[in-house]
């Protein structure tokens, strides 16, 4: 149960990303995060609520953005 509600809400994160012009594999906290470190501040100002939001992981995008870059979102035998 606890796989299958932590795949609903990445999926429900990328349809928000895809809803706002994103890429459709990536969540809208790892592209909030990504924008803020490139300095835009709607984006910077978006990071910093979704993590006010999660307040149990106030690092929440980035580690969001680390878990992309990193794939962990695929299953094991997919990743390179």
């Amino acid at each position: 149960m606890k796989a299958w509600a932590l795949n609903l809400a990445i999926a429900m994160d990328q349809l928000a990303n895809v809803l706002l012009a994103g890429a459709p594999d990536e969540t809208l906290s790892s592209r909030a995060h990504r924008m803020r470190v490139k300095g835009h501040r709607w984006w910077g100002w978006t990071a910093d609520a979704i993590d006010g939001l999660l307040f149990f992981d106030p690092n929440h995008c980035a580690r969001a953005y680390e878990s992309e870059r990193r794939r962990l979102q695929q299953p094991a035998d997919l990743r390179n």
